[in-house]
């Protein structure tokens, strides 16, 4: 009976220090926190997270969870960048601003190398950009297209012109049957015309 009561003991006492092991883990564990690092050109602009000011260049730890950086500096166009942190892993990213004054552009010719920097970005940025859009309107890839009575091109998109990575396809109509010509060479194509926005102009 006195064994008995003795494995009772040891083994309620075993449970005790388990549920204290874990929850000092619970306890003092937190947030997952992931590590990012950040890369700004110009490398003395000023950057906030969430509001709160970092620095230009290095690395930060974030919780888990969706997060606003925001570049600014005299000379050069803002930028913000949203993003979403991960349980724990590392993560980098580019602040990089363009110049928009004439402070900006001496400051951008007084430093060649990271002006070196902002155009080949601009350019990787481009042909990402040049990317996307034609895997998502695959038409850009015969576009400008000349046809019977018709032009087509493409441009800004008129129903979201503050969204780079969308765009209107143009059309110019030369003669009375412009108009049903370019839609029949879309279908045949196989592009639905309800799902492109069209802009038809008879001008340029």
């Amino acid at each position: 009976m006195l064994e008995e009561n003795r494995r009772l003991m040891i083994g309620a006492a075993a449970i005790v220090v388990a549920l204290v092991v874990i929850g000092g883990f619970l306890l003092f564990r937190g947030d997952p926190e992931s590590r990012l690092t950040v890369t700004s050109i110009p490398n003395d602009l000023t950057l906030t997270l969430d509001g709160h000011q970092i620095p230009a260049s290095g690395e930060v730890k974030v919780k888990a969870g969706e997060h606003t950086l925001v570049g600014e500096r005299k000379g050069f166009q803002s930028h913000t960048t949203t993003f979403k942190a991960q349980d724990g892993g590392p993560m980098s990213t580019k602040m990089y601003l363009y110049a928009d004054s004439d402070d900006g552009r001496e400051w951008t010719k007084n430093h060649p190398e990271q002006e070196q920097e902002l155009e080949a970005e601009a350019g990787r940025r481009y042909d990402e950009t040049q990317q996307r859009l034609e895997e998502k309107y695959p038409i850009l890839n015969v576009l400008p297209y000349i046809g019977p009575g018709f032009k087509a091109s493409y441009t800004q998109s008129k129903s979201d012109p503050s969204n780079p990575e969308a765009i209107s396809i143009k059309i110019k109509l030369f003669g009375s049957d412009g108009r049903d010509k370019a839609l029949e060479w879309i279908t045949a194509n196989g592009w639905d015309p309800n799902t492109l926005d069209i802009i038809w102009t008879t001008k340029d």
